[in-house]
């Protein structure tokens, strides 16, 4: 039990928070997001929460200073943190601010007047399925801007892929080598171009499992009616859940990991005039391109790298918040931790190249702050997430105190300084960061990411471009061995050092001063985060890319039987309807909009109607293309649904028994 002089002193502190969970509780009514004085007075206090937690854990928690185990210990962990705290406070910054461009490309939509602009739509493609592939062409094709041409660079030089574009009437290109990647893919497409007699002025680029939404073109030029413009980056949204939301069951309740990202910090970076190319999903005036020499190739992320090469010419970037384009998000976590690792990587490269900070170029100081930020980000976001797993395994096997503080002034100080940031980034997210969450997902990656901040920075150059895997057969329960062994190892350890100091006064339980209560509820904390990454680690079935599920009227005909019934989830293969029974096994019709009558066979039978098959001819396929991809509206989820997400997650880890049982008639990969 704690002393009761600590439960006055935590009793005190605790009236501390009482001001900030008023707040909490009244701000929403009073905030605009988009207010930059709104946001100013947010994160002004973060700042300073931020900077009273650093002085309080450098003056008053670290060890005596001496040549001993404790003050190392104690040191390398406050230098970790100090970097975290800084990088927190840099992004602060950024998020004071906030510009939303609709409103201008609502202004200037169509400025061309009667002379539309030639664009050329680039699908940048290696070893995607056509699965994957005829999404992104003919979504391509459906794009509403009158002169555009599509044009898929085919790096793997497949035949089939050459034998569907003449099928399709699109441009196929492919070259001898694979050089430089995909940057050096776009750039051989562009020396093409460009040796044209009549070049097009603007080109996009799309990454081969990315769908552009009818309105792209005609939103995204809008913005060029500057002439300084050279580049305009949208937001990239998913058709499917990440492996974060899907294993733990909560792709209907919490967003992607990226949302936060490109929702929140985007448009915060483009009211700094720091917003950067993303790769897929972004426009570029082929003049700026041609001042620049095309793609950079100094950086596997060459995305980032030319926004900066674009501004060092005198270009700037714009930010297009709207949902233009969906794509397909890593469907298995060695394919995201992969993605992840290449962006570290490919910034590490970015800051010790030519349009480094520390180089002599022609960047703004905003612009070398912008990389330095980015950097920051991966140099200690994710060191920091394992170093808060290790350093209380310390305490337990060898009685060295990291953290030496009372509960009452952890209160008082972190308390403070992690609550309002948390309500202040969610004031302004509309709740999308969660503490638990977050830290899986920064955790999953944590020791591969750590691993190539490092390395990049260390030695940036001779590193392989690592395609991120899409498509493939994702039916089968794959358990991430040797994702989960680390995970599962830690926990071990905590567990075992939480008992072994509980029940043994040989591990100093008793006698290790104020820290042991710190020390604890770190601990649980720890075990908690854990225990739910290994559960992100197995990873389920995936049945369907993408449900439409918006009830429609419908009308089943079969001979000449004709009723009447509702759509209540439609996929690319089969449809659930509602309202009506008909016998397994019979074939009819059902009419849908803009895809006309459609053969379907009836599956099964339901409590409340009956499942088909979509059996499309191939105009009716490519019409469900368009239907499920090609709308202007957002795909996925975009805000956090708190309740659902707990029922979600409480029912995903209750079915971890079951899923231990009916694994018997299940085949499991090991994911090795």
């Amino acid at each position: 039990m704690l002393p009761n002089l600590y439960l006055g002193d935590i009793g005190a502190s605790l009236m501390h928070l009482f001001p900030i969970l008023g707040v909490a509780l009244i701000l929403p009514f009073l905030i605009d997001r988009t207010d930059t004085f709104h946001r100013v007075f947010l994160f002004s206090f973060s700042i300073m929460f931020a900077i009273r937690y650093a002085w309080w854990r450098v003056t008053e928690t670290i060890a005596p200073v001496d040549w001993t185990l404790d003050f190392v210990a104690s040191g390398l962990l406050l230098g970790v943190e100090l970097m975290a705290i800084t990088s927190s406070i840099s992004a602060f910054i950024i998020l004071i601010r906030y510009r939303d461009r609709s409103p201008d490309a609502d202004r200037h939509a169509e400025w061309w007047k009667d002379m539309p602009p030639k664009v050329v739509l680039l699908i940048t493609t290696y070893n995607e399925e056509l699965e994957v592939l005829e999404r992104s062409i003919i979504g391509a094709k459906a794009l509403r801007h009158p002169d555009k041409e599509v044009i898929v660079l085919d790096d793997g030089r497949r035949d089939w892929l050459r034998d569907y574009c003449a099928h399709q009437s699109v441009t196929y290109i492919r070259r001898s080598d694979n050089q430089h990647a995909k940057a050096g893919n776009i750039n051989h497409a562009l020396e093409l171009l460009l040796a044209r007699s009549t070049p097009p002025e603007y080109v996009a680029v799309l990454d081969a499992d990315f769908v552009p939404h009818r309105g792209f073109l005609s939103r995204t030029l809008a913005l060029f009616h500057d002439p300084k413009v050279g580049l305009v980056q949208t937001p990239q949204h998913f058709f499917n859940a990440d492996p974060i939301q899907h294993n733990l069951g909560i792709s209907r309740s919490y967003p992607d990991e990226q949302r936060f990202f490109f929702d929140d910090i985007q448009p915060s970076r483009d009211a700094w005039g720091i917003a950067f190319c993303c790769g897929t999903s972004s426009i570029m005036r082929l003049d700026a391109l041609k001042d620049i020499g095309g793609f950079p190739t100094d950086s596997i992320t060459e995305d980032y790298m030319i926004t900066l090469c674009l501004q060092n010419a005198g270009w700037q970037t714009a930010y297009l918040n709207e949902a233009l384009t969906e794509g397909l998000a890593p469907e298995g976590l060695k394919e995201y931790v992969t993605q992840r690792s290449r962006w570290c990587l490919g910034m590490m490269q970015i800051a010790r190249s030519r349009v480094g900070p520390f180089r002599r170029n022609r960047l703004r100081l905003r612009d070398r702050w912008s990389v330095i930020d980015a950097s920051l980000y991966w140099l200690t976001t994710f060191p920091f997430r394992l170093a808060a797993l290790v350093f209380p395994l310390l305490y337990w096997y060898g009685n060295v105190t990291v953290v030496e503080a009372n509960p009452a002034d952890v209160i008082t100080y972190f308390g403070c300084f992690f609550f309002w940031n948390l309500m202040a980034i969610n004031l302004l997210s509309r709740g999308n960061v969660v503490p638990i969450l977050t830290d899986i997902s920064q955790l999953l990656g944590a020791l591969p990411v750590t691993r190539a901040a490092f390395v990049g920075l260390l030695q940036p150059k001779g590193h392989p471009f690592s395609v991120t895997a899409k498509g493939g057969d994702r039916s089968r329960i794959v358990v991430q061995w040797n994702m989960l062994a680390p995970f599962a190892i830690l926990l071990a350890l905590t567990i075992l050092g939480l008992l072994l100091g509980i029940v043994s006064d040989r591990f100093a339980f008793n006698d290790a001063g104020e820290g042991k209560w710190v020390i604890l509820l770190w601990t649980i904390y720890n075990m908690v985060v854990l225990s739910l990454t290994i559960i992100a680690c197995v990873e389920l079935p995936r049945r369907e890319r993408h449900v439409a599920d918006t009830p429609e009227r419908v009308t089943f005909t079969s001979g000449s039987l004709t009723q009447r019934m509702w759509v209540t989830s439609l996929t690319q293969d089969t449809a659930r309807l509602r309202g009506g029974l008909f016998d397994v096994g019979t074939y009819g019709r059902i009419n849908l909009p803009d895809v006309g009558d459609l053969p379907v066979f009836v599956l099964a039978q339901t409590p409340d109607g009956m499942r088909v098959e979509l059996m499309p001819d191939e105009t009716q396929r490519d019409a469900l293309f368009r239907r499920f991809y090609t709308e202007d509206n957002t795909p996925g989820i975009s805000v956090v649904n708190p309740w659902n997400m707990l029922s979600d997650m409480a029912r995903r880890i209750s079915l971890i028994s079951r899923d231990k049982s009916s694994r018997k008639g299940t085949k499991i990969d090991r994911g090795e």
